[in-house]
């Protein structure tokens, strides 16, 4: 037992633990705030109530999105801790449920923006008026085809070929932590990634910025036709405004640093693996934490929930 804890203690230096500590803060922070969207969310389902699409969405978004964070947490958790478990038959369903969870992730968040540009948006066009009055029977179908969609394309990252080579000298061994260079075809895991990531991605950024684009023009005309020097209205459209340019900036964000984790491109860099380690948990928790914080039932729902822990620690202590 006493070697056993002595070989732990040489290969898992504190910058590793303080890695780990880092992406599982990320993730836990990520399947709290998640865990409220869904729960909130749920309720309309248990109560066998008129469910709404934008709630449906919600809910989808937010299960995929804690599968996602504790994929991430154990997948760190092995980089770190067990080196065989790039060999092993887990790493091709890890890699797939990856792939999966985050094209959903894209393309549920692709059609919550598209929803809401023609659910608010407004303009004059005659296929846009169709479209605006039938999104609500569209969006079931086509939330079931993004998720056929991803699955589609996530299975064939588990026929990809993975050559792992455990390079032992020093300049692999960083951190006392044995980095692994994965050979695979950059070119087919591009086109892999460019079908499945630029699809959602020019939906939502699409969508997004005719949206911006629809609040702006309507603001400018409510400001124009003001009398008062203070509107509410109008202060709540450029907040609306600059809440939907933060969600597209890290939706972008997202594709872009998920394109090139997944391509393998700087997997060879031991600072550039871990960095992009880092920063993948990070857009679903805070995306998830800008949704409550701009929605009345999940911020109430999120303040109820600190009442009742701030309460439970006084009972404690």
């Amino acid at each position: 037992m006493a070697q056993s804890s002595d070989y732990w203690i040489y290969e898992v230096p504190p910058f590793a633990i303080l890695i780990l500590t880092v992406v599982a803060t990320e993730c836990l922070v990520g399947i709290v705030a998640n865990g409220i969207v869904m729960a909130v969310n749920v309720v309309p389902w248990v109560q066998k109530k008129a469910v709404s699409i934008n709630t449906r969405i919600l809910l989808l978004l937010s299960i995929f999105r804690i599968g996602f964070q504790s994929i991430i947490l154990v997948e760190t958790t092995f980089f770190i801790f067990k080196d065989s478990f790039y060999d092993s038959v887990s790493y091709c369903f890890s890699k797939v449920s990856f792939v999966f969870l985050n094209y959903c992730d894209l393309w549920f968040t692709a059609l919550l923006s598209f929803f809401h540009c023609v659910k608010i948006a407004n303009f004059s066009y005659r296929l846009f008026l169709k479209l605006k009055w039938r999104i609500s029977g569209l969006m079931p179908w086509l939330l079931c085809l993004s998720v056929f969609i991803s699955l589609s394309f996530s299975v064939f990252f588990c026929k990809d070929t993975y050559i792992v080579y455990n390079n032992n000298s020093q300049s692999s061994n960083i951190f006392n932590l044995t980095m692994y260079m994965i050979e695979t075809n950059v070119v087919n895991v591009a086109s892999l990634l460019s079908l499945g990531i630029l699809p959602p991605l020019i939906m939502s950024t699409a969508a997004t910025t005719l949206l911006i684009f629809s609040l702006r023009r309507h603001t400018l005309h409510m400001r124009n036709s003001a009398t008062g020097s203070r509107d509410p209205s109008r202060e709540s459209h450029m907040r609306a405004i600059k809440e939907t340019s933060c969600f597209l900036i890290l939706y972008i964000s997202n594709a872009a640093v998920l394109f090139v984790y997944m391509s393998n491109v700087v997997n060879a860099s031991f600072f550039w693996s871990v960095a992009l380690k880092i920063v993948l948990p990070s857009y679903p928790a805070g995306h998830s934490i800008l949704l409550i914080q701009n929605n009345p039932g999940l911020r109430r729902a999120w303040k109820q929930l600190q009442s009742q822990i701030h309460l439970y620690l006084q009972s404690r202590f």
